[in-house]
C-alpha cells in the first residue's frame, strides 16, 4: 500500500454518510458507511481529497486526484465532492473543470 498523506492544517473536513456503491479509493477501492472527506491544496497547487472511515486512523486518496483547484475555489470542489459521495456509486474527485456536480 502507498503511503497517503493526512490532511493539513487548513483543508476542508465533512462527515458524510456514502450512497449505494460508496467512494472509490486508490489503496482500497470502493468503501461505504459514515466517512470524513478532506479536501485539501497541494503545494503545486493541485486538490487531493483523502477520505477515511468516521474516527479511523487510517485516509485513503479518493480515486481520480490530483486535480487542478477549480475556478469556483477548494471550497467548490469541496461540495462537489460531498455530493459526489453521498450519491456513492463509487464516487471520485471531480476532474477540477469547475463542474459542480456528478
Amino acid at each position: 500500500m502507498t503511503h497517503v498523506r493526512t490532511p493539513g492544517p487548513h483543508a476542508h473536513l465533512d462527515d458524510v454518510k456514502t450512497g449505494p456503491g460508496g467512494a472509490m479509493t486508490d489503496e482500497v477501492g470502493v468503501i461505504t458507511g459514515d466517512l470524513t472527506v478532506a479536501t485539501d491544496t497541494l503545494a503545486d497547487g493541485r486538490a487531493v481529497v483523502l477520505v477515511q472511515y468516521k474516527d479511523a486512523d487510517e485516509w485513503y486518496a479518493l480515486t481520480g486526484g490530483p486535480v487542478p483547484v477549480p475556478s469556483g475555489g477548494i471550497e467548490d470542489l469541496h461540495a462537489a465532492v460531498l455530493d459526489r459521495v453521498r450519491a456513492g456509486g463509487g464516487a471520485r474527485v471531480p476532474d477540477g473543470s469547475g463542474e459542480a456536480s456528478a
